[in-house]
């Protein structure tokens, strides 16, 4: 499956694509172009795990407490998830630097989405890279979201944070990949049972 957008660039490419071949070298442009936004648009089904689960694709490197990090490469799948069910309460966002994605940086853009539940709140933070462009939110305040529903993307590569509650602890570790829908964090008392 194809992120809506992509579809839309990806329609555009192939319109372009017959002038390539009047002009050979051009050829040596569109196609990996194509290739490559085929490649980053795509967004695949997943199987929703359980507890709390992972918002975005990518490289855990950061966790303190209750935040976790996550890098997407330019290759990871960049559509970002919910990392459980509640209610959308509210969503900032904040102008700022566009520093690579794999510089940890306060002031950097950000779109913060936080959705409580009777948990508490759970915040993600889509942050947008020096090559990211354009962060979509796909979700507004009062929405009520289901845990592994689609709630936006960050165009190429960039960062998600995940800010989870008191009761909780991340089950993950810095340096592991990680799926959107994967599970993350669990209850304490959830963790004690196994």
């Amino acid at each position: 499956m194809i992120e809506g957008r992509g579809i839309k660039i990806i329609l555009m490419e192939l319109l372009i694509l017959p002038i390539s071949f009047i002009f050979k070298y051009l050829l040596l442009i569109f196609i990996p172009m194509i290739i490559l936004t085929l490649l980053f648009f795509r967004d695949p089904e997943r199987v929703i795990q359980s507890g709390v689960v992972s918002p975005a694709d990518g490289k855990i490197d950061y966790i303190d407490g209750n935040r976790m990090e996550i890098f997407m490469r330019i290759f990871d799948c960049h559509v970002n998830r919910a990392p459980v069910n509640g209610v959308v309460k509210r969503i900032v966002y904040k102008r700022g630097l566009k520093v690579p994605a794999f510089i940890r940086k306060e002031g950097v853009e950000r779109n913060e989405i936080y959705i409580e539940n009777r948990d508490g709140t759970f915040k993600i933070v889509q942050m947008a890279g020096f090559i990211a462009r354009r962060i979509v939110c796909y979700v507004k305040e009062g929405d009520f979201v289901k845990k592994g529903e689609r709630i936006g993307m960050i165009t190429f590569g960039s960062r998600v944070v995940l800010e989870i509650p008191r009761g909780y602890l991340f089950v993950r570790r810095v340096g592991e990949k990680v799926k959107a829908g994967e599970t993350v964090a669990l209850k304490y008392e959830d963790i004690q049972r196994t």
